[in-house]
């Protein structure tokens, strides 16, 4: 239903196995499965029903994925969603109770399949760009920094880049890129996490894997100091555009007021 193509399929990739897990206190739960139809008039009132049911879904604020696929059976559709907790996947089902889908779709048959998943740290695939430029659009309120991150991808200027993935779903991601300093130094941009699943540690887990790759790397952040200083950073004394409170840094000693210079890339900003 939100494929670019307008018609009812999206192409979503299978979830990537591997990866090193993110604990969570609470799982995200996904839900895959099957719409069956009877025949076509049934058919023709699940495509119906399915556009708004899937765009008021989508708008809830626990939801992380909601897509729907027709299958080579044009009777069954395939279906794939992913809710923050077990209390956003509850308040998806209240929802439902006054809903047109749920008073009108009885006769369609339901074969699905609820589990708990967490997220798997992996590096980003060719078949990730598209999610991780609509994360870092919701994520951010916009699209500068899908700008930033497709423009250093498109110049070779990514030194890293990790995907969080659940059950095929993007929901967080962080990118460094290398600066020009007087020795090996990278920048950390941009780092985000769903807003459906933020404050519970997937930004975290990316930033320390991040980190972990790069250990003999200087890393410089322009960020919250609050949320960095957990890390190890601490106020860069460095000649930079961005100088200031919130450029941070991590690692090895770059020499007092030594330039460092950002790839291209950032100047678009």
């Amino acid at each position: 239903m939100s494929c670019a193509c307008g018609q009812n399929h999206n192409h979503a990739p299978p979830p990537v196995l591997g990866g090193e897990e993110i604990p969570l206190e609470q799982p995200l739960v996904s839900i895959s499965g099957r719409l069956i139809c009877k025949d076509a008039a049934q058919m023709l009132l699940a495509m119906d029903l399915l556009t708004e049911h899937a765009r008021l879904s989508r708008a809830e604020p626990g939801n992380l994925r909601f897509d729907l696929e027709q299958a080579e059976d044009p009777l069954i559709w395939e279906v794939q969603e992913l809710y923050a907790s077990d209390h956003a996947f509850e308040a998806h089902r209240s929802r439902l109770k006054g809903s047109r889908w749920a008073s009108e779709s009885r006769g369609i048959t339901r074969d699905l399949k609820r589990e708990n998943v967490v997220p798997r740290i992996r590096p980003e695939l060719r078949y990730d760009h598209q999610q991780i430029t609509e994360l870092l659009t919701c994520a951010f309120d916009g699209p500068a920094e899908a700008r930033l991150l497709d423009a250093l991808r498109a110049a070779g200027d990514l030194a890293l880049s990790l995907v969080a993935e659940a059950a095929g779903t993007v929901v967080g991601h962080v990118a460094l890129s290398p600066l020009r300093a007087t020795g090996p130094a990278l920048a950390l941009a941009p780092l985000a996490a769903h807003p459906a699943v933020q404050s519970r540690g997937i930004g975290e887990a990316l930033v320390r894997a991040a980190l972990a790759a790069f250990e003999d790397h200087t890393i410089v952040v322009l960020g919250d100091p609050t949320y960095y200083v957990r890390f190890g950073f601490t106020p860069a004394d460095l000649t930079s555009p961005y100088a200031g409170p919130n450029l941070m840094v991590l690692g090895p000693r770059l020499p007092a007021g030594s330039r460092i210079t950002h790839a291209p890339a950032f100047a678009a900003l």
